[in-house]
């Protein structure tokens, strides 16, 4: 049981071509029958620290496969190393019955890294399994593919530049180029989303879930424990004096009357972070890349929550209001992760524009965001994202929806956020985007989306 690396331990040092595909990568080559005992593979992941997880088989047949995740995930739960550890592997799986990701060896890396960040936000950073050109399944590490992934993009990015600066070279290719180099952005900043949800889900739902069960057996002991002091105050009045100077010491009367409210708050408090949990699952949806029936009004909301933190804080103690006016709309049926990509957008831009007011010091600005809906046909609903900033330009607004074109400093933008944007709402939504804007009052953003698109 040897990993197949050889001496490359990292996608970065791979001589990667855009054309690459995920057999070239770093891949593991550990696998383990599943007659032997579940504490051997304690054991193997102990001795591998990097290993992702194991292929299994049963007579070199291909069985399945075990993440290291998955793994620690289940034997750390409550009874489950004394219920597992001597037993065979085989019993674990099929308990476990964990859903595989699996692609060929000749996948492009780019096409790899959008279907395996398609994956429930729970699954994006299990192992993927790889099976070659000769018969052979092996494990890719999912940020071994991110990191390849990345690689391409600045390999495209670089092309595109030498394309830019060869404008004579074929236009046909340099559109071509284009279109990667969005995908690849777009992949970006879907892996980013799949660290938010899969970080939140992993790292805050799992405990709070336990906390949620344990605090209904909690509630039960409590109130066993306060009924049994209230019949022994009921049936012995008079205690011995140690007694009545401890319950005085530790205040029992004011302990029996707090204690169920203190669990009450605990509750409320697992409910709001189960809340945001599920607004940031709702905002992402990376489980849905087909067409989905949704409220509008949901999609804005889950952005607002992700963009809480900057509406409020800023470099001055003045803060950004919100003022939503919603009308009655019916469900859209629209691609729900694209749209709000598109609300990310255009109100991260119009915080922007609002932030650079308040450092600049406009009097009596009090900065705000105003987002009206409503239906202005049978077929047809209209967001309106204003805001009192800085306001726009003339000669900027011809080339707002331009690929590329950006007025933000290096590193705060990339020139594709309402390129992308159009293209979201007119091609895919077959809806309309349009700007409207002062310079020195403010930026009204104009979207219409029909409620169902017309074949």
């Amino acid at each position: 049981m040897m990993p197949a690396m050889g001496s490359v331990t990292n996608a970065n040092e791979l001589n990667l071509r855009l054309d690459s595909t995920v057999e070239i990568l770093p891949l593991w080559d550990i696998m383990v029958l599943v007659e032997r005992q579940v504490n051997e593979l304690t054991k193997l992941f102990d001795q591998e620290p990097l290993l992702p997880g194991v292929v299994l088989t049963d007579n070199s047949s291909y069985q399945g496969m075990m993440s290291r995740k998955k793994f620690f995930e289940h034997m750390s739960r409550p009874y489950s190393l004394g219920l597992f550890s001597g037993r065979s592997i085989q019993h674990l799986y099929e308990f476990l019955k964990p859903d595989v990701f699996m692609l060929t060896g000749d996948t492009l890396i780019v096409e790899a890294t959008q279907g395996a960040l398609q994956r429930s936000p729970e699954l994006v950073y299990e192992p993927i399994v790889v099976k070659t050109t000769s018969g052979n399944h092996q494990l890719l590490d999912f940020h071994q593919l991110l990191l390849a992934n990345s690689q391409i993009h600045s390999l495209t990015l670089a092309k595109l530049q030498r394309v830019e600066e060869q404008s004579r070279v074929a236009k046909a290719g340099f559109k071509d180029l284009q279109q990667n180099y969005t995908r690849l952005l777009q992949n970006d900043k879907m892996a980013a989303l799949g660290q938010l949800v899969a970080g939140v889900a992993h790292e805050i739902n799992n405990p709070v879930n336990f906390i949620t069960g344990n605090l209904l057996y909690v509630k039960d002991y409590s109130q066993k424990i306060l009924k049994i002091i209230n019949l022994y105050r009921l049936h012995y009045p008079d205690p011995v004096a140690e007694i009545q100077t401890e319950a005085r010491e530790i205040e029992l009367d004011f302990l029996t009357e707090d204690l169920p409210s203190l669990l009450n708050s605990m509750q409320i408090g697992c409910d709001r972070i189960e809340q945001i949990v599920r607004s940031l699952k709702n905002f992402s949806r990376l489980d849905e890349a087909e067409k989905k029936t949704v409220n509008i009004h949901e999609g804005i909301d889950s952005t607002l929550l992700i963009l809480q933190s900057r509406l409020k804080k800023h470099k001055s103690s003045e803060s950004i209001n919100l003022v939503k006016e919603y009308g009655h709309l019916p469900l859209v049926e629209c691609y729900p992760g694209l749209l709000n990509q598109v609300f990310m957008n255009i109100l991260t831009n119009a915080i922007d524009a609002l932030e650079e007011s308040i450092v600049k010091g406009r009097k009596n600005h009090n900065p705000s965001i105003k987002i009206c809906t409503q239906l202005i046909s049978n077929n047809c609903v209209e967001i309106r994202i204003i805001d009192n900033g800085t306001g726009i330009p003339e000669n900027i607004k011809k080339q707002l929806f331009d690929p590329f074109f950006t007025t933000k400093p290096v590193g705060k933008g990339t020139g594709l956020g309402l390129s992308i944007s159009y293209q979201i709402i007119v091609e895919k939504h077959g809806g309309q985007i349009n700007c409207v804007s002062t310079l020195g009052e403010g930026t009204e953003f104009i979207i219409t989306v029909p409620v169902v698109k017309e074949q």
